[in-house]
């Protein structure tokens, strides 16, 4: 018998079970006067947690996952023998129901105290466990930051270049990008740069005036304005499906979410410059080879800082 089958039957059986117990409950209450009222309520409760946790405990050991319920789903000498007493007299039945929780804690105090203590020392040592065999495999893998570092400084070496930090948090790719507008475009007063403004850009055109927001609204716009050549970009491969342009521009032009290849490639159009990244373990990639004003150099982290990703400016030495 397949597993689905078994599994198919087993829940067949437990609706049954739940409702032969329905009506069971039902009669009981029915039958029930206003001194016993209560008592057998309190009755019908125990017998439906008694059957959840045994439907529980057999779908468990069904697919193969180990079941421990907790000291309130145990079955109770007084509710064993309430549950066998079903067919008689339901008054009847709730005084041998009191009478044995009376003696409960003589009978099976001390043992439940045992379980619990076996219990508890049992998941102490498995955690103690799990967090040894976490501690030697973490000692065991290599400093991936310490790595990337020493990659990218030696690069850096190489093309005379040093890392200017940049405040490691969503607006930092545009911190960057600014920061090598100001370094490379804006000290050359003498030269004017033709720039491709997005017609829907209302802000600054000056970078000495630009801020992060500027970059972004200038990306967006230039997004929207072109709209086919970056919608490819925009394929959410989680979902399988293509993130909507204009929601996706508004969100990175308003809030302080993280930019990425899309925003660079935006901008190294607005601006007509290659904006090349420098990685780790990667040749330098290049973006807008083709482009006629100076090039922007930004370098691309994704294992030095604790929030995730990050870029930071590269100025010449």
């Amino acid at each position: 018998m397949s597993t689905e089958t078994a599994q198919e039957e087993l829940l067949a059986r437990h609706r049954k079970e739940r409702k032969d117990l329905t009506n069971q409950i039902t009669s009981l209450k029915k039958q029930a006067s206003k001194k016993t009222r209560k008592q057998v309520n309190a009755k019908c409760t125990d017998l439906e947690q008694e059957l959840d946790t045994r439907h529980k405990s057999e779908l468990a050991k069904l697919n193969g996952v180990a079941f421990e319920h907790s000291d309130s789903e145990e079955i109770t000498p007084a509710q064993l023998l309430a549950q066998l007493s079903l067919d008689q007299d339901p008054v009847q039945s709730v005084c041998k129901t009191d009478e044995l929780q009376q003696r409960e804690p003589e009978l099976q105090g001390k043992k439940r105290r045992n379980r619990q203590k076996e219990r508890l020392a049992k998941r102490d040592a498995e955690v103690a466990r799990i967090k040894q065999q976490a501690m030697e495999e973490a000692a065991e893998q290599p400093n991936l930051k310490d790595i990337e570092q020493n990659s990218l400084d030696k690069v850096c070496v190489v093309l005379n270049l040093k890392q200017f930090d940049i405040q490691p948090d969503g607006h930092c790719l545009f911190n960057s990008i600014l920061d090598q507008l100001r370094l490379r475009h804006q000290t050359n007063n003498d030269i004017e740069y033709d720039y491709n403004f997005p017609e829907e850009y209302t802000g600054t055109k000056y970078v000495s005036e630009m801020d992060v927001y500027s970059l972004r609204s200038l990306s967006s716009s230039f997004i929207r304005e072109n709209r086919d050549d970056f919608i490819p970009y925009l394929f959410d491969e989680n979902t399988m499906t293509v993130k909507d342009l204009d929601e996706y521009t508004k969100t990175m032009e308003t809030t302080a979410q993280w930019g990425g290849e899309v925003e660079i490639l935006a901008l190294s159009k607005v601006f007509n410059s290659t904006i090349s990244i420098l990685m780790s373990g990667r040749s330098t990639y290049r973006i807008n080879e083709d482009a006629k004003n100076p090039e922007l150099k930004i370098v691309y982290y994704k294992h030095s800082y604790t929030l995730g990703e990050h870029y930071n400016s590269l100025h010449d030495l």
